[in-house]
C-alpha cells in the first residue's frame, strides 16, 4: 500500500473511532444538548452580546442594494449642487470656497421670486466673514425677507456641555419633552451666526450618526438632551410644511437609490442664468419646490458611507430624510426582540427534534432549507412591499449555525447511530427471534437510481405497523455481492415465545408483499412479474455476536430460497 493510501486508511479508521466514541457518549441526545446550548447563546445574544447585529446590518444593506421595488425620489425636491464644476467656475470671480455670502444672498433673493416651497441650506454658517462684513450684512438682510428658509445647527460632543453657555430653551424650536427638563443645563452646539436666522427660528440639527461599522442607515428625528427636544433639520422642515412627523427618535432611511438620484442642478449654472439679462432656464424652475443648497464636491468633505455607496454626498442623505418625512414612508423597524428570540428557539428546537427522531436526511435538509428560505423571503418582501422592515437575520443565522453543527454530527455518527436490526440486537439483553425478508428485483428490468431506491426503501418502511429495518443492496459492489443487485432486505425481531409479536410480523410480511409491486410501479421501475420474495427466520444472539447471527441468517435465507426455487423447478 502506498503512503498516501495508507495515510487515508488510518485517517478513516481514526475518524470512525471518534465517531463511535461520540455516538456512545452522547447518542441522539446530542441534538437536544446542542439545542440547550444554543438557547443559552440566543438569550445572551438578545440581552447583551448582540453578536448578530453586524449580520443584521449586512443583510439589510444587501436587501436595500438589490431590492426590486425602489421608491422614486420626490420630483419636487431639487438639489442646487455646489459641485466641483461650480467651485471651478465661481473661482474666477469669487475665489475658492467659501464664497462671499452676498453670492448666496443674491441667489436666495432671485429664486424666492419663483416662490419655492422651502429653501434648505446644508451649509453651516457658524462664523462671520471678518474680511467682508458688508457681504454678511447683505446675506442677513436677504434672509430676513424670507419665511421659508431653513438652516442647520451642529451638536457638539456632550462631554463639552459644561463649557457651553447655551441653554436648550434659548434655541428656537427646542421644546421641553416633559416637566423634568433641566432648566440649568447647557448644551455644546454651533448655532447659525446671523440674527435673521435665529429670529426666523427655522433651524435644526444636521448631525448624522453612523452605526458602529461606520455606515449611515438611520437619520435622527430629534435629540433628547436633558429632557429637551432638539429637532433635526428635516423635522423642522416637516413641522413648518405640515408634513407627517415621526414619533420615533430616529428612523431607518428608505433610500431612493444610489448617489445623484435626486434631481440636481449646478449652482454656478443657475447663478449665472439668474444674473443674465437673457435667461435660458425656465422661469418657474423652482416654483413649489423644496430647494436644498448643498455640496457633492469631495473636496468639501461632506461625504458619508451608506448601504448604497461608500461615498454618498451628505446633501443627498438630507434630501432622502426630507423625502421620507414628507411621504411618511421611512422604514419602521419594530423592536420585536422577544418575538425574534422565540422564533429562533422554535426553529432550533424543531430542527433538534427532527434530528433526534432520526427523520430521513433528505427530508431534514429540505425542510430546513425551505424554512430558512421563507424567513429570508419574508425579510426581503417586507423591504420591497412595505415600510416595515422585518429583520429575521438573527433566527436565520443561529438556526443555520445549529443546523451545520447538527448535520456534521449526524454525518460523523450515521453508522454508529443507525437504527438498524444489527445495532438493536447488539443493545438487547438475551436472545431474540429474527425474521428476514428478501425481495429480489429483476436486474434486467430495473431502472432504479439512488433517489428512487431511497423512495422505495422509505415506502417499505411505512408498509407495516411493527418496527423493522429496511435496507437495499444497490448492486454497485463487484464480485459476489453484485449477485444481489437491487435486493430489499427487511428484518424484524421479537422475543422468543411472543406469539402476538410473531402474528404482527406475519401481517407485516403480507403487507410488504402486497405493497412492493404497486410501490415499484408508482416510480415506473418494473412490473409485478419482476419481483420475488422469500422469508426466513432464526435465532439472533445478543451483544457482539449479533453481527455474526445476522450474517448467518442472511446466508441461511439465501440458501433456503435457492433450495425452494430448485424444488419448484
Amino acid at each position: 500500500m502506498n503512503p498516501i493510501a495508507l495515510f487515508f486508511y488510518h485517517l478513516r479508521r481514526t475518524l470512525n473511532a471518534i465517531s463511535a466514541l461520540l455516538a456512545r457518549k452522547w447518542g441522539a441526545g446530542f441534538y437536544l444538548y446542542l439545542a440547550g446550548l444554543f438557547t443559552v447563546l440566543a438569550i445572551a445574544d438578545t440581552t447583551f452580546l448582540h453578536f448578530t447585529a453586524n449580520m443584521k446590518q449586512g443583510a439589510f444593506d444587501m436587501m436595500v442594494r438589490y431590492r426590486l421595488v425602489v421608491p422614486k425620489p420626490d420630483r419636487d425636491i431639487v438639489i442646487v449642487d455646489i459641485n466641483e464644476a461650480s467651485l471651478a467656475a465661481m473661482a474666477k470671480e469669487y475665489g475658492r470656497w467659501p464664497w462671499p455670502r452676498q453670492v448666496l444672498g443674491e441667489f436666495v433673493e432671485q429664486i424666492e421670486k419663483q416662490h419655492p416651497q422651502a429653501v434648505v441650506f446644508d451649509i453651516l454658517f457658524s462664523d462671520p466673514d471678518v474680511y467682508n462684513a458688508d457681504s454678511d450684512a447683505y446675506f442677513d438682510a436677504a434672509i430676513a425677507g424670507t419665511s421659508n428658509t431653513f438652516f442647520p445647527m451642529m451638536r457638539l460632543d456632550p462631554a463639552d456641555d459644561a463649557l457651553s453657555q447655551v441653554e436648550p430653551g434659548m434655541i428656537p424650536g427646542v421644546v421641553a419633552l416633559d416637566q423634568e427638563a433641566r432648566t440649568d443645563a447647557t448644551v455644546a452646539v454651533v448655532l447659525p451666526y446671523f440674527n435673521s436666522v435665529m429670529k426666523g427660528g427655522r433651524i435644526g440639527l444636521h448631525n448624522i450618526y453612523p452605526d458602529a461599522d461606520g455606515i449611515t442607515r438611520q437619520y435622527p428625528v430629534y435629540r433628547d438632551d436633558y429632557g429637551w427636544k432638539m429637532p433635526s433639520l428635516p423635522l423642522r422642515v416637516a413641522q413648518q410644511l405640515n408634513f407627517p412627523q415621526p414619533v420615533a427618535q430616529q428612523v431607518l432611511l428608505n433610500w431612493r437609490g444610489p448617489p445623484f438620484t435626486y434631481h440636481s442642478v449646478s449652482f454656478s449654472d443657475v447663478y449665472a442664468d439668474l444674473g443674465s439679462k437673457t435667461r435660458k432656464r425656465p422661469a418657474d424652475e423652482f416654483t413649489g419646490k423644496i430647494v436644498i443648497i448643498g455640496s457633492t464636491a469631495p473636496s468639501l468633505f461632506d461625504i458619508k458611507s451608506t448601504p448604497l455607496s461608500r461615498m454618498h454626498p451628505g446633501v443627498e442623505i438630507l434630501a432622502t430624510a426630507i423625502d421620507n418625512f414628507k411621504h411618511d414612508d421611512y422604514l419602521r423597524f419594530p423592536d420585536a426582540r422577544i418575538i425574534y428570540f422565540l422564533l429562533t428557539l422554535a426553529f432550533i428546537w424543531a430542527t433538534a427534534w427532527v434530528f433526534y427522531r432520526n427523520i430521513v436526511r433528505d427530508k431534514i435538509d429540505r425542510l430546513f432549507g425551505m424554512s430558512q428560505f421563507i424567513l429570508i423571503g419574508i425579510s426581503y418582501a417586507s423591504i420591497n412591499l412595505s415600510t416595515t422592515y422585518i429583520d429575521l437575520t438573527g433566527p436565520v443565522a443561529l438556526g443555520l449555525a445549529y443546523f451545520t453543527i447538527a448535520r456534521l454530527y449526524a454525518l460523523a455518527t450515521v453508522k454508529a447511530l443507525a437504527d438498524n436490526a444489527v445495532r438493536i440486537a447488539h443493545l438487547r439483553d438475551g436472545e431474540m427471534r429474527g425474521v428476514l425478508m428478501l425481495i429480489r428485483i429483476n436486474s434486467q428490468a430495473a431502472a432504479m437510481n439512488d433517489k428512487i431506491r431511497e423512495k422505495v426503501r422509505l415506502g417499505m418502511e411505512e408498509s407495516g405497523s411493527t418496527a423493522r429495518s429496511v435496507d437495499i443492496i444497490k448492486g454497485t459492489q463487484q464480485g459476489l455481492w453484485g449477485l444481489f443487485e437491487d435486493t430489499l432486505a427487511i428484518s424484524w425481531m421479537c422475543p422468543p415465545g411472543d406469539d402476538e409479536a410473531r402474528k404482527n410480523i406475519a401481517r407485516d410480511v403480507e403487507a410488504a408483499e402486497r405493497s412492493v409491486g404497486p410501490l415499484l410501479r408508482k416510480y415506473s421501475v418494473i412490473s409485478d412479474s419482476d419481483v420475488a420474495c422469500f422469508v426466513h427466520e432464526g435465532v439472533i444472539a445478543r451483544g457482539e455476536q449479533a453481527r455474526d447471527s445476522w450474517r448467518a441468517l442472511f446466508a441461511a435465507t439465501v440458501l433456503h430460497w435457492n433450495e425452494t426455487r430448485q424444488e419448484k423447478s
